[in-house]
């Protein structure tokens, strides 16, 4: 029994209803424990995240297969959830916090801490509702947060574990710092921006009477960021410049500090820049870091000349003047900064290079240094200029983890979907680095380590300095240290341990002061994980583990497929991989896809100083999420961004229309849902083909699906929806709703709907409903199709000739002018088997459709006719009376020259390889279109022209 639809398709009326009855009734996951698993995890947004075009991408794109799948009869798992984000989430509170006057270091760590999990019960997690208006079928039953406490246990058994097997150890290196919010950030939270600055030169002067074979009694070397000078520590120059040969293993002396530093050799001098020799600071430069390195300078003693602010600071060997302390690196607030005061100083004591440049009336220009746009690190957050800073931070041994999943995509227990990203995961982690996971932040999961006194023979000493020099303890809770530390300072006769909760909170207690007696005092880490080390977790860690028993562990553990844009790759898919390889011996996904990216309608990225973002709400409102969600599909073609386009957005909302009105003609036709799972039994040859053709398109949705070609699976049924079923058919069985064409239509409408399902659910459930009395039987969980039809050849033939003479028909009646609906004769003297047959049968549906009413076997007569193929015969249709033959001819004459001009001016424009690479991409393109709509226009043209004789 259907029920009536409304004349007029408006998803907003229906998006919202279906999905709150597909939540509250528990359709997302259906019981099926018998059932074959199938899981993918989404990818968790920040809990300060809100939907962006990005975000509706990969979420459809997951929708679509976990739908499919669960259509299949699997136990469909989508796992969902929410990253606690440390960075962003605490700059959230903070700001909120500064707007009332107030600030973190008011408060105890504890207190803050409550205060972000206030935001988040009362602010945090909007994006799980645009997810829900997206139509995602997560299973929000079991919504996850990565501080939820069965995930910390998960993170704090595996920092253990992995501290315990020598993979995490405490180092100092280099890192991103972000000195606004003074905590090192990952390089994807870091933002290279160009900005115009300066190129200097000064001179270094060399010690003990040295000179170079010119004469000269300095190295000339040059720099971006003349306050660094103040931490120096070499100089390099290649080993194949002979330049520099003679001073190799001497020295200079630094202006300003005094300092004498050596000149060693090493490769990352390029003879061919500058003048050949480069300034190194290990401590505040990543490239210079591994210099120094090489040239036997330990990470220990490399100078630091900054502190957490990006202010100057005395460096080790105290040789930096007291006039520089304080100073910040950069000008503020119209004060110079170390910068200016360098430049200045070192231009007085006559070791500036000047820049000489010329005049537009060609004068010599004398400028202290060369402008020059330099690429510069920013925090994302933060927005200041990113400093590499020497600091004592947790590392992982990335380079140990990274062996077997490389091993793993090699002999396919990962597949890498498209193919040709292995070359660059095998290039990051063949070339990867010791992975920093600690943060200085109050928000996330709090590194389970403590620190103790230095135990040297039979005392102890507290090191002040810093935490590298004491012991550590890395343990599960206090009482795991505590014990630990007895067995090491019993030895030495303290027998009972303190625990404090932060150095500050030793060093106020006072116990330091008491002499100790036998009490040793160990304090916590402050810092906390790097978000990426928790989350790498999420595919099992979500179920259940460390609980190797757990059932959806047991049943649902390696998942299925991962889904994620290839820019985090590295981030998060790689660190996954490592993560879960070596915690549970096995790849955590069987299938990795990665899409690209959604840009603006031009081709550039997205960003909102640029103004171009696209909300995807605004569009869900506009054309419904049905519509969107098509979009992303149609569009996602294997490794290749998306540009943007609102028009196919609303072209797809016009598909969902085309749908729905197609499915009221049915209604008020008699025809409803089906009522078998099998093909209605067919004796006509309309409906023989259709039962065919919903065959031949299952089997080609099916293929992409499994290659998970979503833009190939979409535009499959799409075309059988609109031209097969709406155009085609419903034209073909028009007037002629008997009782088998009513069961064949219904048929086929209803695999229609479970077919496109995946990719539009709010529009076909409500029609799969309207069609028939299913309360108990939703599309959400019906059967995916499946049945024994198979293509009927004969039946093909024919539907397919009836269908090419109506597009001949018509496509010539265009061409030459002809009214649509002027009804014509035609004359096929010979007509094939297939053409007698057809024309036999048919003869009502051939003048319909293709306007002829007869179709005669004789010879055609004298004069002007059009001649029209349909399979392998060809039919003359006489045009006298019909058109002005000399007025056409001249007309079509004219309008062949101009295209034939046009596309004559544009090929020549493409073939020139100055245009092709410096005009503009959008003009190459247009260009190409341009030439492309004329070339096809003097084809039909020419065409027309030899129709008309």
């Amino acid at each position: 029994m259907t029920s009536e639809l409304s004349k007029t398709f408006d998803p907003s009326s229906i998006e919202q209803r279906w999905y709150n009855h597909w939540e509250d009734n528990g359709l997302f996951r259906p019981e099926r424990p018998d059932a074959q698993p199938f899981t993918i995890v989404n990818p968790p947004p920040n809990v300060t995240g809100s939907l962006h075009i990005g975000h509706a991408l990969d979420n459809t794109l997951q929708d679509i297969v976990i739908r499919y799948e669960r259509l299949r009869g699997k136990d469909a798992l989508w796992v969902v959830g929410i990253d606690h984000a440390g960075i962003a989430t605490q700059m959230v509170v903070e700001r909120q916090m500064e707007e009332k006057q107030d600030k973190r270091t008011n408060y105890s760590r504890e207190e803050f801490v409550q205060k972000v999990w206030d935001w988040k019960a009362e602010s945090g997690g909007t994006i799980t509702g645009q997810l829900r208006r997206l139509g995602c079928s997560m299973d929000w039953s079991r919504e996850q947060f990565t501080m939820d406490e069965h995930f910390s246990k998960a993170v704090l058994k595996t920092f253990v574990d992995f501290y315990n097997d020598g993979l995490i150890y405490r180092d100092k290196r280099l890192v991103n710092w972000d000195p606004k919010l003074k905590t090192a950030i990952s390089d994807l939270e870091v933002e290279t921006q160009d900005i115009k600055g300066q190129f200097w030169h000064f001179k270094y002067p060399l010690a003990d009477g040295v000179t170079l074979a010119d004469g000269r009694d300095y190295i000339e070397v040059a720099t971006t960021r003349p306050e660094t000078m103040l931490a120096d520590m070499a100089v390099a120059v290649h080993p194949t410049d002979e330049r520099y040969a003679s001073v190799v293993g001497k020295e200079v002396v630094l202006p300003i500090t005094g300092r004498r530093v050596k000149i060693v050799e090493d490769e990352h001098a390029d003879p061919e820049l500058g003048s050949g020799a480069v300034k190194i600071t290990p401590g505040h430069d990543f490239n210079d870091f591994e210099v120094g390195k090489r040239a036997g300078i330990a990470a220990g003693d490399m100078l630091n000349m900054l502190d957490s602010e990006a202010n100057v600071c005395q460096t080790a060997d105290g040789l930096v003047p007291d006039e520089y302390l304080g100073l910040h690196r950069f000008k503020r607030d119209g004060t110079d900064g170390a910068r200016e005061l360098v430049v200045k100083q070192l231009k007085e004591l006559g070791l500036l290079i000047p820049h000489i440049t010329k005049t537009k009336k060609g004068e010599e220009l004398e400028l202290d240094s060369e402008p020059r746009t330099i690429a510069t690190p920013f925090g994302d957050r933060g927005g200041v200029v990113i400093e590499p800073w020497l600091t004592d931070q947790w590392y992982v041994d990335a380079e140990k983890l990274a062996a077997r999943p490389m091993e793993a995509v090699r002999n396919g227990d990962i597949e890498i979907i498209p193919q040709s990203w292995e070359k660059t995961f095998f290039h990051w982690m063949e070339n990867i680095q010791p992975w920093c996971i600690s943060r200085q932040l109050w928000w996330g999961h709090r590194i389970p380590a403590w620190f103790g006194p230095k135990v040297s023979g039979d005392k102890i000493s507290y090191d002040f300095s810093g935490q590298i020099g004491c012991e550590t303890f890395v343990g599960i809770d206090e009482q795991d240290v505590s014990l630990q530390a007895e067995k090491i300072y019993s030895k030495v006769g303290f027998n009972q341990v303190a625990v404090f909760d932060s150095y500050e909170d030793l060093i106020t207690s006072g116990i330091l002061a008491k002499g100790h007696e036998k009490t040793v005092a160990l304090w916590r880490d402050e810092d906390v994980l790097d978000t990426w080390f928790s989350s790498g977790l999420w595919p099992f860690a979500t179920l259940g583990w460390p609980d190797e028993n757990a059932p959806l562990y047991q049943k649902h553990y390696p998942n299925d497929l991962l889904i994620s844009g290839f820019d985090i790759l590295f981030f998060w898919d790689a660190r996954m991989a490592m993560q879960g390889m070596k915690l549970t011996d096995q790849a955590p996904w069987k299938r990795l896809y990665l899409h690209g990216l959604v840009r603006a309608a031009d081709g550039s990225k997205m960003s909102k100083s640029k103004g171009n973002v696209v909300d995807p709400l605004g569009l869900i409102d506009q054309y419904g999420a049905d519509a969107l969600r098509f979009f992303m599909a149609a569009m996602e073609s294997q490794g290749r961004d998306i540009k943007m386009d609102d028009e196919r957005v609303k072209g797809y909302r016009n598909f969902a229309t085309k749908l729905w009105n197609a499915t009221r003609f049915c209604q008020s036709n008699g025809i409803g849902g089906s009522t078998t799972l099998e093909a209605p039994a067919a004796t006509s040859a309309v409906n023989r083909w259709i039962i065919g053709e919903v065959a031949e398109t299952l089997a080609k949705l099916d293929a992409a699906m499994a290659d998970l070609r979503f833009d190939a699976a979409a535009n499959i049924i799409y075309h059988f929806t609109w031209d097969t079923f709406c155009d085609w058919y419903i034209e073909l069985v028009k007037g002629n709703f008997d009782d088998e064409t009513k069961a064949v239509a219904g048929w086929v409408l209803d695999q229609i709907l479970v077919m496109l399902h995946p990719f539009m659910p709010f529009v076909t459930e409500e029609l799969w409903n309207a069609q028939a009395d299913r309360a108990n039987y939703p599309l959400i969980t019906a059967k995916w199709p499946e049945f024994s039809a198979s293509v009927d050849a004969d039946a093909k033939a024919e539907v397919e000739w009836l269908i090419g003479l109506t597009s001949a028909v018509r496509g010539a009646k265009n061409e030459l002018g002809v009214p649509p609906g002027q009804k014509l004769e035609a004359y096929c003297p010979a007509p094939s088997a297939l053409a007698a047959d057809a024309i036999a049968r048919n003869s009502a549906a051939i003048e319909r459709l293709a306007r002829i009413t007869t179709i005669h076997t004789s010879e055609a007569p004298d004069g002007a006719a059009m001649q029209i193929g349909a399979g392998s015969d060809t039919l003359i249709i006489p045009l006298e009376g019909l058109v002005d033959i000399d007025a056409e001819k001249a007309r079509l004459n004219k309008a062949l020259e101009a295209s034939a001009k046009e596309a004559k001016s544009l090929e020549g424009r493409l073939s020139n390889a100055n245009f092709v690479e410096r005009a503009k991409p959008d003009a190459v393109e247009k260009a190409k279109a341009d030439f492309a709509h004329h070339s096809a226009e003097v084809e039909r043209i020419t065409a027309a022209l030899a129709r008309l004789g």
